[in-house]
């Protein structure tokens, strides 16, 4: 083949290209000879000199291609020799409109393939070259449908549409919406191959424009998805009003599910993907939008005896609807689990009320939680109506009068949990951490945090702690939680101890190598006063130290104040406790007991009886220490007294005839004995002081960085700082504003009554 151009006669070569191009388009059989020379001829047209036949080449393929097309509506397609107007075959054999339409179709748009392949030098080189681009169309108000010229397989597919398509179109869906009206009535016509019809001619008014960059979808969209979708709307709300009719709540519940599935796979089956989302929409909206009232009718029965499947339906068919609708069921949901968890824990009693209040609320979250994941599929919707109810009944205050006692709970949980006991490791591990579920939905936890703290101090200092690895496990806990902040004092009292083992350990190495015998085995803890939760350490008992423990003190104090230059030391005798042996009964026992017990006990080791008042004189002690660990000596029966009134002259002896199966044992200290109300009273109050506190910090925190700012904002910002560790009632944060005015920390605005400037 030359590729020079060169003069040649149009009509002479169009024949035989016209022939070829009949061949291709009926997919008849064309020869590898006669292709390739088609293909040469269409190059020569195109670049024939000293005129190209590029345009004739063009507008005479047009002409073949529309006469084509028309010839096949006029004897494939239209006829219908019986004359029926159903969607299957004829009784006779003879295929239907839809058959008739989709073989013709399958063949032509095949053979559009093949003739656009053999006119590829035409699209290549001239009509693509004469595209308008989408500048000229933006910026030329040119438009592309007027004076374009299209490619040989783009203008076979426009040819099609508009004189087969738009010929046929309303017969064509006229039949396609009994099709699938026929297929939606369980029809047995609508067998694989009658699927595969309706499929192919409803894709072909896809196919038809897919060569479009925009809007290749609207001849499908305007032509067939419209009138569908009217025509499933009517037929779903008559199905849906049937339903209504025969079935209960559930039994239609069940229905939707089934009906819903199956529109799914008849849409997926038929359809163009873009119209399954429509579809189901006008599915949804009719049998389940338009239905709600009928649908919530039950729920709440539903939802208090807790029917899963009928629950799981209503999950299932509410889940693509809007939220504001799905509220009904949510708000049910939430109700039924605050009710539950207000009735588990209305009834609780008893010492172990802590264990009680922790373990059932453990029972309704993981119950519930349990059913989210099995009902609800872990709906964050779910999750979070739990979250609010299982906070309303944590934080649920008895009275206006009462504080909530739910963060004094959880502390004393933890502390039965980590106290000594034969709990395995793995059990305690697994209970505690159950219990920050409940920790997380406390608002209030800076209570929390203080009864932690005085429960932890009690355990450390007692050396109580079932593990000192678990204490710390929890620690971290808290940690991830709330943040360093919160758990800071917590790791600097874990710090103290640990500095203390080594200090011990250190002053033991030190009396070893000066050769000194203190006589007795000590152990000190020295306590930072800042992170440890023990009162004012000024407030301290008087009490003259017994002579036993008068060295082994000053010797302590020597040591310690030689290496930690400048600290001051503040006996805390009070929470000390040691072991005294017992040597003049008749078995020897070992005593575990107070420090003020144990000085009492070591001024009859030179006689056997004293005066109450020759007692509390030596020791010096007031009176109410003085009567409280006496009283607790007496009651142990180690000694006896002359009368029941403990007054100065009141003889107090040793019991020479005191008797016990076991010989070792503890006296329990009588000292801070308060009442359980007295205990929540005084830790309310340190935690209000604290509060105030970290209000003004916060308050000057923010005016500092801010320099002005309104009212509201403040307010705000003060928030959305302490929301980790409580939430504080506005009137508090108004009082904290008005004290450091008053302090002069900030001021108001001049000319602005709620606007606020930091004074520096």
């Amino acid at each position: 083949m030359s590729l020079t151009p060169k003069s040649v006669d149009f009509n002479e070569i169009w024949p035989n290209l016209r022939s070829t191009a009949e061949a291709v388009i009926t997919l008849g059989n064309v020869n590898r000879a006669d292709w390739s020379t088609r293909f040469s001829d269409v190059y020569t047209l195109c670049v024939a000199h000293p005129e190209p036949y590029a345009d004739k080449l063009y507008y005479e393929t047009k002409q073949f291609l529309e006469n084509h097309v028309q010839n096949m509506l006029a004897t494939r397609v239209a006829p219908n020799p019986c004359g029926s107007g159903s969607t299957s075959p004829n009784t006779n054999g003879e295929p239907d409109l839809l058959q008739r339409y989709y073989d013709a179709w399958s063949e032509y748009s095949k053979g559009v393939k093949y003739l656009d392949n053999l006119y590829s030098y035409l699209n290549q080189q001239h009509i693509k070259k004469q595209k308008i681009s989408d500048a000229e169309v933006v910026y030329g108000n040119l438009s592309t449908e007027t004076l374009e010229q299209m490619e040989i397989g783009e203008l076979g597919l426009d040819i099609w549409r508009i004189y087969m398509i738009k010929s046929l179109s309303n017969e064509l869906v006229k039949h396609i919406l009994e099709g699938i009206r026929a297929d939606r009535c369980g029809s047995p016509e609508i067998d694989a191959n009658r699927v595969k019809i309706i499929n192919g001619v409803i894709h072909s008014f896809v196919q038809v424009q897919d060569y479009k960059k925009n809007g290749s979808l609207k001849l499908y969209q305007e032509l067939f998805e419209s009138p569908l979708l009217i025509a499933s709307g009517e037929y779903y709300e008559s199905e849906a009003s049937k339903l209504l009719q025969m079935c209960t709540v559930s039994q239609y519940m069940e229905e939707v599910i089934k009906i819903l599935e199956d529109e799914s796979k008849r849409a997926q089956k038929f359809l163009h993907s873009s119209s399954i989302a429509k579809l189901r929409k006008q599915c949804e909206d009719r049998f389940v939008n338009q239905r709600l009232d009928f649908i919530y009718s039950e729920c709440k029965d539903m939802v208090s005896e807790e029917k899963r499947k009928d629950l799981r339906n209503m999950y299932i068919i509410l889940k693509p609807i809007p939220d504001n609708l799905k509220g009904q069921l949510i708000q049910t949901f939430l109700d039924h689990i605050k009710n539950e968890g207000l009735e588990t824990i209305s009834t609780l009693s008893g010492e172990n009320i802590h264990i009680q209040f922790v373990e059932n609320m453990l029972k309704v979250h993981q119950k519930y939680q349990e059913l989210i994941a099995d009902v609800f599929e872990n709906d964050s919707l779910f999750l979070s109506a739990l979250d609010k109810a299982c906070a309303s009944v944590i934080n649920r205050r008895p009275s206006d009068r009462q504080p909530c006692r739910s963060a004094e709970y959880v502390a004393k949980y933890c502390d039965t949990l980590l106290k000594k006991s034969k709990t395995t490791e793995a059990e305690i591990d697994q209970k505690l951490t159950n219990n920050i579920t409940i920790f997380k939905y406390i608002e209030d936890k800076d209570v929390y945090q203080k009864f932690y703290s005085r429960l932890l101090a009690k355990r450390l200092i007692h050396e109580q702690s079932q593990s000192m690895d678990a204490e710390e496990a929890m620690i971290n806990r808290l940690k991830q939680a709330c943040g360093y902040e919160f758990t800071n004092k917590l790791h600097r009292m874990f710090t103290d101890i640990s500095l203390s083992v080594d200090l011990n350990n250190k002053f033991s190495n030190h009396l070893k190598q000066e050769n000194i015998d203190l006589g007795i085995n000590l152990s000190i803890k020295v306590l930072q006063a800042g992170a440890w939760p023990l009162g004012p350490t000024q407030v301290i008992i008087p009490f003259a130290v017994p002579q036993e423990f008068e060295k082994s003190i000053r010797m302590f104090e020597a040591f310690y104040h030689k290496s930690f230059n400048g600290r001051k030391l503040t006996w805390l005798h009070h929470m000390c406790h040691g072991e005294l042996k017992l040597g003049y009964l008749k078995k020897t026992y070992i005593v575990t007991m107070q420090t003020y017990q144990m000085a009492m006990l070591l001024l009859f080791e030179s006689c056997d009886s004293l005066t109450c008042k020759d007692i509390q004189s030596t020791l010096q002690l007031n009176s109410e220490t003085f009567q409280k660990h006496l009283q607790s000596l007496l009651e142990s029966k180690l000694l006896t007294a002359s009368s029941e009134t403990l007054e100065g002259n009141t003889k107090i002896e040793l019991n020479f005839e005191y008797s016990n199966k076991r010989t070792k044992f503890k006296i329990t200290s009588a000292m801070q004995k308060e009442t359980p109300q007295e205990q929540i009273e005084h830790t309310f109050s340190a935690v209000d002081e604290d509060r105030k506190l970290y209000l003004q910090a916060a308050i000057v925190r923010i005016m500092k960085s801010r320099k002005v700012l309104k009212h509201n904002a403040l307010i705000q910002e003060i928030l959305s700082q302490s929301k980790v560790s409580f939430t504080p009632s506005i009137s508090m944060i108004k009082k904290c504003i008005e004290s450091l005015i008053d302090k002069q920390y900030i001021e108001r605005t001049p000319n602005s009554g709620d606007e606020y400037s930091y004074v520096a």
